[in-house]
């Protein structure tokens, strides 16, 4: 037998090409049978993995998001929104945008700017809102037709786009921009939008509205703000709406319930983030898979074993380390998955 699995292994290598095969391969012989092809549901759990997670990655085109994708070994995803629709003719804007992220993300997360950083935050957000509204028109007047090209990339290269997240959901979206957003999605296949929580009754009331009319599903996503309870309202305002989940930012906020919350709320969560976040005692550190706090081997169990169908989201937010890259990094989260559903 031990001579029939080296024989197996070393066949696999010779046909594949031992030196694109990831090192922890040669580790994991249970994986053989389906290294090479586009299938990342493992035991009857689908990982999948936001393309958030690439945003390291030098190469920021449709193109390039779908090799990452494959690449990493991922057949499922929660495609942004920006590589799709910058594809199929949306106007890029002129701004620095990942200095707007920078400096947004900060103001949020309650850091203070400095007198120098508030005086470029003042002048970006003005140019983010004038390209608001070029991206407002050119949505008004897109032929919904071209996203079926995306949708035949995509399946072209075995990935299945579960989850759609464009920036069209947000209290100064129009109707027509929300709803351009939710066809776009249907079209790709998704099953769901998502939007970080906007912690508005009155927004996830028109949100949940405009899904029922439009046939698509919306899941709200949290960080740290995340309670047992933080969805409910949602919920009950319509059968639309639901959880975008993140159980490793619930862990970073000093919860101990999350596996009774997944239990709970399994028919209504849509999607779910998995990362690996420290507790607040331990310094709520966003860290590689296996040294944070969050109980991901034990929540990828509960899925498998209540046979729940929401898929698992890999998101990258912790350092990639010197020497690696994301692709790299989301290709080891996927294996931790696996172990843990062996």
């Amino acid at each position: 037998m031990k001579n029939r699995r080296e024989f197996l292994i070393k066949s696999a290598l010779g046909i594949s090409g031992l030196a694109l095969a990831p090192t922890w391969l040669n580790a994991a012989p249970s994986i053989i049978k389906s290294y090479n092809k586009q299938n990342s549901t493992i035991n009857g759990v689908k990982i999948g993995c936001i393309t958030y997670s690439f945003r390291s990655m030098p190469d920021q085109s449709l193109e390039a998001n779908i090799q990452y994708i494959k690449d990493a070994g991922i057949s499922a995803v929660e495609m942004m929104g920006e590589p799709v629709e910058y594809f199929v003719g949306m106007p890029t804007p002129t701004f620095d945008r990942r200095r707007g992220f920078q400096l947004g993300w900060k103001q949020r997360s309650g850091e203070s700017l400095t007198a120098e950083e508030q005086a470029e935050w003042t002048e970006l957000r003005k140019e983010i809102d004038a390209y608001g509204q070029v991206v407002a028109d050119w949505r008004s007047k897109v032929d919904i037709k071209k996203f079926e090209q995306p949708k035949k990339m995509f399946k072209d290269a075995g990935i299945e786009v579960y989850a759609f997240k464009p920036n069209a959901f947000g209290a100064n979206n129009t109707d027509a921009e929300v709803a351009y957003g939710m066809k776009a999605a249907r079209i790709l296949g998704a099953s769901h939008v998502t939007l970080e929580h906007p912690s508005d009754d009155a927004q996830t009331l028109r949100l949940g509205k405009l899904a029922d009319a439009n046939k698509m599903k919306v899941g709200y996503h949290g960080h740290e703000q995340q309670t047992f309870t933080f969805w409910d309202t949602a919920i009950a305002q319509s059968k639309s709406n639901g959880l975008n989940f993140d159980i490793g930012h619930y862990v970073a906020a000093g919860h101990t319930d999350a596996m009774d919350l997944i239990t709970k709320q399994n028919n209504r969560i849509w999607s779910m983030h998995i990362k690996d976040r420290q507790t607040p005692e331990n310094g709520k550190g966003n860290l590689a898979w296996g040294n944070g706090d969050t109980p991901l081997p034990e929540a990828l169990r509960l899925m498998r074993d209540k046979k729940y169908k929401f898929p698992a989201t890999i998101e990258l937010e912790y350092d990639v380390p010197e020497g690696s890259d994301a692709v790299k990094e989301v290709q080891k989260c996927m294996e931790y998955c696996r172990k843990a559903l062996a």
